[in-house]
């Protein structure tokens, strides 16, 4: 892998691990290994963004879910997280997300936070996967209720990157705000049955109660999902940069699978489930089942 991307890496990783701190230029060229005017260069070059600007969306899309789950006062967050002053925190949330942070404190809405991605993993996901270090993979039985479903479809993607190219990566940030019947965003395969003309396979969405009335952001459709049991495939805790052959592994273990051996067979008739990769729990898919 080129060294710029590993040195604007470099740099992500330490600003993920010292958000809470003053970040300074010389400080994310020591993590880069590079003069501070190159580094500069190099982060805005690959994340499209100036290190100011990162470190600002970053910090505002972290003091939202503050607000949203902790039940937080804007001023301590305000100030745990850096900000000047209260104005000057207001005044840049209202800008990155349209509303006032008390008025979102006390009624959450749909916004779009700001999702940093690893620059190291788009030039991975190109190269060769290797699975032979992923050893295991867990399958748990687990059952999902009737629930609405909130999705932004696409146009043509069967997969994860077809649907980023499409729609845009941003739509997790979206997704991600919303509170959610499962707790988390997911992608998912959708069946004939629940596609739209011209639509695309791959979906993301977010899992809400049946009654669910809440504001539904603009270009995402609803739908009504059924009960359904799910065989839930879980894999190994992976190092970020084997995300690739994490995926892969799962994956091909469910493609082996039969589940006739526990008196179930595959239930294509409701969505398969993908969620987000995450190294220190273990990719996880799931793949609808019913009684023989």
């Amino acid at each position: 892998m080129d060294k710029r991307i590993h040195a604007v890496q470099r740099m992500q990783d330490y600003v993920e691990a010292n958000l809470d701190d003053g970040i300074s230029l010389a400080a994310l060229a020591g993590a880069a290994g590079f003069s501070p005017w190159y580094s500069y260069r190099l982060f805005r070059r690959y994340t499209g963004l100036t290190p100011a600007d990162y470190i600002r969306r970053l910090k505002l899309s972290r003091s939202a879910l503050r607000l949203r789950d902790e039940g937080c006062r804007v001023t301590d967050v305000a100030f745990d997280l850096g900000f000047g002053s209260v104005e000057g925190y207001q005044r840049a949330f209202r800008r990155e997300f349209g509303c006032n942070p008390g008025e979102y404190a006390r009624k959450p809405v749909p916004v779009g936070l700001f999702i940093p991605y690893g620059v190291k993993f788009r030039e991975m996901r190109s190269g060769y996967m290797k699975t032979e270090n992923i050893r295991n993979v867990y399958i748990q039985l687990v059952h999902k209720p009737e629930r609405k479903l909130l999705l932004k479809r696409g146009k043509k993607a069967r997969d994860y990157f077809a649907y980023c190219e499409e729609v845009g990566c941003d739509i997790w940030g979206l997704l991600k705000s919303m509170e959610t019947l499962s707790g988390e965003p997911m992608g998912l395969w959708l069946p004939e049955k629940y596609r739209k003309a011209g639509t695309s396979v791959y979906v993301q969405g977010v899992e809400a109660p049946p009654d669910y009335d809440g504001p539904v952001p603009e270009g995402l459709d609803t739908m009504k999902l059924p009960a359904a049991d799910y065989l839930m495939f879980q894999g190994e805790p992976f190092r970020e940069e084997d995300y690739c052959a994490a995926i892969t592994a799962v994956q091909q273990a469910m493609d082996k699978y039969d589940p006739s051996v526990i008196g179930y067979k595959w239930d294509d008739a409701n969505p398969r489930i993908q969620l987000e990769p995450v190294g220190k729990r273990g990719y996880i898919e799931l793949r609808a089942v019913k009684k023989k």
